[in-house]
């Protein structure tokens, strides 16, 4: 997508980057094999930013919580200085000892992520042994990890907690850090009690400012405990408040960034950067932090179109810069199954000469990711797109937080992010660690006002030319020549494409049935707004009939169709009662005044 950030955003992106050119990872206290591994394994030439002011604050042994935007380097901001303290110790830490940092994160992906840097990490201190348990493995391979020891642990909350409560040969007695990575992300999938547990299993649970970890004492081991999080909430700001003892925040607002930077040095060691650390966190109109260098778009398409005008840019990306990487977020699985089954199979003449042999709409290689995968299909997909030079991706929400695919040039918000949380960590998979990104939201016309509620949090977007790109297509087998001054939908383009997709789609059963089981739970998942967000995304508006066009279905699906029609009747009737409500409350209020 060849789209200018701007002089300010290059002008911004590179005084960020200048503002630690004379420093250095040796600099901030590491060990001189942990700088090498840094550079030579990870590309680290010098510290980012949040690096530059987490390492020595987690060095001096305070808590630390981290709010800074994705693709900043936060897990080697923590990482780096636990690895440098284990290999200081005056005897070497052997696996009898058992688990000294446990790094807690939401997603099977993201611990697989950590883990494999952890492995470059520690490449030159073999005696520090990594591993990860998490849902979907082998429990008695985990548990036979466990008996071993492993030093350094990447859990999942679930699998955690488990082996804490049956596996008693997991030994945690000299347990002294608590990592939590995405602490947001793992809050929102339903994780907070088992937290909680986790914390009382561990005895680090319930601190506050002045109090004393028995556990600690008891065992004669200084407990630290770090909490990263690319967004703040009132179920982060509770964690904060039950797992840190008075720490530093690092990152909170960009008005204090310059006297944080300067408190984080090896002179003070960052101590006393924030003196009001327990003060709660207001975040209903919190600013979000985003790479200067993202350029941030949308598009406003017509329901019934979406599927052709995503199809186009695709088609445009791919054509334009073959080598590159892209990846698309659906709401559901069912709707990563479709697109990815028919982007496999859906062949198309019209934008080829009649002398080439027919070949597939696009030829790149095509990807998917969900959480309804078996967990080998999911490592080979997220493996495969991590070391690809060339891919798009088909993925959920799964794939929106803290993953590091590198080289991602393109995010594609096909499917609204919902809160605006999810906007932000979504388009934090481009962009990352100064590299230049590209992101596009999808909205319908009834669904604009969406915007403005990215605005509250300072995200601006401004619109995707589409009817410039629909006219720079070459159709070849076309007899209506495409006019750069008519409507989207009716381009004779998007058209013609629609029918060739819908006729594909009739004649091909199990692409047909994925397309009607893709409509059924994307409405479903519509429905499924909270808040001031049923006001932007209201399902009394969709048209049905233009919502099974874009699945490519020449037809409403009307036996997938009738259980949902009768949810928007009942939530209709539901609206109906409340507005009557409404207006006799008012009535009642004027009489009585």
């Amino acid at each position: 997508m060849e789209l200018d950030a701007g002089k300010k955003a290059k002008s911004e992106s590179k005084n960020s980057s200048e503002v630690f050119a004379s420093c250095s990872f040796s600099s901030l206290g590491l060990h001189p094999a942990l700088c090498d591994q840094l550079k030579e394994r990870l590309g680290f030439e010098a510290p980012t930013l949040v690096q530059a002011q987490a390492i020595p604050v987690v060095l001096s042994g305070r808590h630390v919580l981290v709010n800074a935007a994705t693709g900043t380097g936060k897990t080697v901001a923590y990482l780096a200085p636990i690895i440098h303290m284990l290999q200081s110790y005056d005897e070497r830490i052997e696996r009898a000892d058992g688990t000294f940092a446990l790094v807690l994160v939401p997603t099977r992906e993201l611990c697989m992520q950590v883990y494999e840097i952890l492995q470059k990490l520690l490449h030159r201190f073999h005696w520090i042994v990594p591993g990860y348990i998490m849902g979907g493995e082998n429990r008695g391979k985990e548990k036979a990890r466990l008996r071993k020891g492993v030093t350094i642990l990447v859990a999942t909350a679930g699998r955690l907690l488990d082996h804490l409560k049956n596996t008693s040969s997991f030994v945690h007695k000299n347990l002294r850090w608590i990592i939590f990575d995405e602490a947001d992300r793992i809050l929102e999938l339903g994780y907070g009690k088992d937290i909680e547990e986790i914390l009382g299993c561990l005895g680090t649970g319930n601190l506050k400012s002045g109090s004393k970890d028995i556990s600690a004492v008891n065992s004669g081991v200084q407990k630290q405990n770090l909490l990263l999080s690319a967004t703040l909430n009132d179920k982060v700001n509770h964690l904060a408040n039950v797992s840190l003892e008075n720490p530093v925040m690092i990152g909170l607002d960009d008005n204090m960034s310059g006297s944080r930077t300067r408190n984080v040095s090896l002179e003070t060691n960052g101590v006393d950067i924030v003196k009001e650390s327990r003060k709660t966190l207001d975040t209903s109109n919190e600013e979000y932090k985003l790479p200067t260098q993202l350029v941030q778009k949308y598009i406003k398409v017509p329901c019934g179109s979406r599927l052709v005008v995503l199809l186009s840019i695709l088609k445009h990306l791919f054509e334009t810069e073959a080598s590159q990487k892209v990846v698309v977020f659906f709401s559901t699985c069912d709707a990563v199954d479709f697109h990815y089954s028919l982007l496999g199979e859906f062949k198309w003449t019209a934008l080829q000469r009649k002398t080439e042999v027919s070949q597939k709409f696009l030829g790149c290689k095509m990807l998917r990711l969900h959480g309804n995968m078996n967990q080998e299909d999911r490592k080979t997909t997220f493996q495969s797109f991590k070391t690809d030079k060339s891919a798009l991706l088909f993925s959920t929400d799964v794939s929106a937080r803290g993953l590091d695919f590198p080289k991602v040039r393109c995010i594609i918000q096909y499917d609204s992010p919902g809160e605006a949380t999810e906007y932000v960590h979504r388009v934090g998979r481009t962009a990352r660690l100064g590299e230049k990104g590209d992101s596009l939201l999808f909205l319908q016309p009834t669904e604009i006002d969406y915007l403005k509620d990215l605005e509250k949090h300072g995200v601006t977007l401004t619109e995707y030319p589409i009817l410039k790109l629909l006219s720079s297509f070459p159709v070849y087998n076309m007899k209506q020549p495409a006019s750069r001054f008519v409507s989207m939908e009716m381009h004779p383009l998007l058209i013609a494409l629609q029918r060739a997709l819908e006729s594909f789609v009739v004649t091909e059963p199990k692409i047909n049935k994925l397309a009607k089981e893709a409509f059924s739970s994307w409405v479903r998942a519509y429905t499924a707004h909270r808040g001031e967000l049923k006001q932007i995304f209201m399902v009394k508006k969709l048209h049905l009939g233009h919502v099974a066009k874009s699945f490519a279905l020449k037809d409403q699906p009307s036996l997938v169709n009738r259980s949902i029609q009768k949810q928007l009747k009942k939530r209709k009737r539901n609206d109906q009662r409340n507005d009557k409500q409404r207006v006799k409350s008012k009535k009642r209020a004027i009489v009585k005044s």
